[in-house]
């Protein structure tokens, strides 16, 4: 009877360790890619904004850029705590492996180059600006449709709303 007891307690214990541990939300390669793609977009975004908060002499453009630089600093953070904690590396693991979701929207680094030696700049900046927040909520569309995991959709839907407002906001500056 009690070799019984023993081996009916023993049995639940191995199950239970045997048992997937809860790690929490969902997470698909949706999230994982769109995640990892937005860490190098954001990377050149600050890039970017870094530029403006330097350069700008409008007022409102030298608050946007510098909260840009600050927000996606923050973003980056994030999104690397993400991708640490469901053990995926910080990058894909080729040049192209997103490729067939459609690539990610890049930033060309000659554009960067070019906006540094602007003559005129603001408009300039404003432009690869808006064409850049633009990739973002393409890209984060991707994910609110596709993705698993509860946070990063939440985050993805605040990235659309977020990116269109600075979006509007440039849109306003350009025609000043």
């Amino acid at each position: 009877m009690r070799g019984r007891r023993f081996l009916a307690g023993l049995s639940l214990l191995l199950a239970a360790a045997c048992a997937p541990p809860d790690d929490g939300p969902p997470v698909n390669a949706e999230d994982v890619m769109f995640v990892q793609m937005m860490v190098q977009h954001h990377r050149q975004g600050i890039e970017i904004a870094r530029l403006g908060a330097a350069r700008a002499t409008d007022p409102e453009l030298k608050t946007l850029t510098a909260a840009i630089e600050s927000t996606q600093q923050s973003e980056v953070e994030m999104m690397l705590r993400w991708l640490h904690s469901w053990d995926q590396p910080l990058t894909p693991a080729s040049a192209g492996a997103h490729d067939h979701h459609g690539g990610m929207p890049e930033t060309d680094v000659k554009q960067i180059q070019a906006l540094k030696r602007s003559k005129n700049f603001e408009y300039d900046l404003c432009n690869l600006l808006i064409a850049h927040q633009d990739d973002a909520v393409q890209m984060a569309a991707a994910e609110v449709s596709g993705g698993a995991n509860p946070e990063v959709q939440k985050w993805a839907a605040q990235v659309q709303t977020s990116r269109k407002g600075q979006i509007d906001l440039m849109m306003k500056l350009v025609k000043k």
